[in-house]
């Protein structure tokens, strides 16, 4: 009797430890490309940051661009350098050191921040796009309706606003019983993959995971169409010369990076369930973590003509 009651406490042990841990499987799919992906994703991170480190600087010390649109500009490309740090540096450390493990602790906290950070990049994105549409519709009130005072308190609520929720969300997922397979087949803990690794009927969940997703990504871009149809509303009434041109250009690198963003994060929180291949999530998941952090100074930078000054004097 005690011996069976030693066997039951070591097997309980067991289970135990096993759920105090998950394995991020990555891409080790591919072993044989572990050092070449490496070594692609460093250069990527070392781009992100040195791309948005340059526009947050041009930003904050050039005097030409000292406005309400460059000022969200800063902020953004601030939110994209925290926003990849989340996930990039750990799947470095994952592919150099072929080991995925990462603890309960750790897992729950990286979605919690990769999802606070998230959604104050959707709600940033619409705050910009409402920059735009007074700049463009209501020109002369635009120094008043987007003051300092106001500025300030749309960037702060766009990083504060889902804050709550989005923890409340992850405890709702870690609280789920993880009874079978540890291993999680993505490079960093993320909702779709978790939701695969609970036991027992997870519908509610599911439909949660879908409420907050219209909340955080359908809402905010609902209201970026909104912004942007008046904006094209009010440039179809200009007079050709009368800077139709300038104001398209103003918005055109704010409709890319929201289209590259918006469209990857509806494919992975908004699709239906299907049995699509996992590689396929993997790679739209890139997407939104990882190349659209990238190609953000990029766009601004070839798009932009006062960003392009402003970096141009900064160059020997």
């Amino acid at each position: 009797m005690h011996v069976e009651r030693e066997d039951h406490l070591k097997i309980t042990e067991t289970n135990l430890t096993i759920m105090m841990d998950f394995v991020l499987l990555g891409f080790t799919d591919i072993p044989q490309f572990q050092w070449f992906l490496f070594g692609i994703f460093l250069v990527i991170y070392v781009i992100i940051l040195l791309g948005n480190g340059t526009i947050i600087l041009i930003t904050r010390v050039d005097a030409t661009l000292q406005t309400p649109m460059y000022f969200f500009l800063g902020n953004f490309s601030f939110l994209e350098i925290c926003y990849v740090s989340i996930t990039l540096p750990r799947m470095l450390m994952d592919l150099c050191t072929q080991k995925g493990t990462i603890s309960f602790l750790t897992c729950a906290t990286q979605m919690c921040f990769f999802l606070m950070l998230g959604a104050a990049e959707c709600f940033l994105l619409a705050m910009m796009a409402y920059d735009r549409c007074v700049a463009i519709c209501d020109p002369l009130h635009y120094p008043l309706v987007m003051c300092p005072e106001v500025c300030i308190g749309l960037v702060v609520a766009s990083w504060i606003g889902g804050v709550p929720v989005q923890i409340g969300q992850t405890c709702q997922i870690f609280s789920l019983p993880f009874c079978g397979s540890n291993t999680i087949n993505h490079f960093f803990c993320d909702i779709p993959p978790l939701l695969k690794l609970a036991c027992g009927d997870i519908f509610v969940n599911e439909m949660v995971v879908y409420i907050f997703g219209i909340m955080f990504v359908t809402v905010p871009f609902l209201l970026i169409l909104g912004f942007y149809i008046r904006i094209i509303s009010t440039i179809l009434k200009l007079p050709a010369n009368t800077g139709r041109t300038k104001a398209v250009s103003t918005c055109s690198s704010h409709i890319t990076v929201v289209l590259l963003f918006y469209g990857s994060a509806t494919v992975t929180y908004l699709k239906p369930k299907s049995n699509q291949h996992e590689g396929v999530d993997k790679l739209i998941s890139l997407f939104y973590t990882i190349l659209t952090p990238m190609f953000n100074p990029i766009i601004y930078s070839l798009r932009n003509k006062d960003v392009r000054k402003a970096i141009g004097k900064f160059l020997p």
